[in-house]
């Protein structure tokens, strides 16, 4: 997302967000081929011990790109503030990884 293509990739979702055709797109590009490269690095955490293996579902594995994606159509602006990115990872996907599969005690 911080690439040139991903600058890109943001402008047009900050944009999206008053374009009900560019929104289609965007949910027909959200299936489980996008899930795939984030499946994988899960796969990784799972095997290093860093992340539960139930977490391991594509809606787990995408739930942070969701979000981020979220908060550029919301605000309709290409960057999102750095305390939302620190919400995202640490107060949502983290716990999200760590702790699925666990029963509330």
């Amino acid at each position: 997302m911080s690439s040139p293509l991903g600058a890109i990739l943001r402008e047009l979702l900050s944009a999206a967000g008053g374009t009900s055709e560019l929104l289609a797109q965007l949910q027909e590009q959200s299936g489980d081929a996008a899930a795939a490269p984030w499946l994988t690095i899960l796969g990784r955490a799972v095997a290093r011990g860093e992340a539960s293996p139930e977490a391991l579902h594509p809606r787990v594995a995408t739930v942070a790109m969701v979000l981020l994606r979220n908060e550029f159509v919301v605000r309709g602006a290409p960057t999102a503030p750095d305390d939302a990115l620190v919400e995202i990872v640490d107060e949502v996907y983290l716990p999200l990884l760590r702790g699925r599969g666990t029963s509330p005690a």
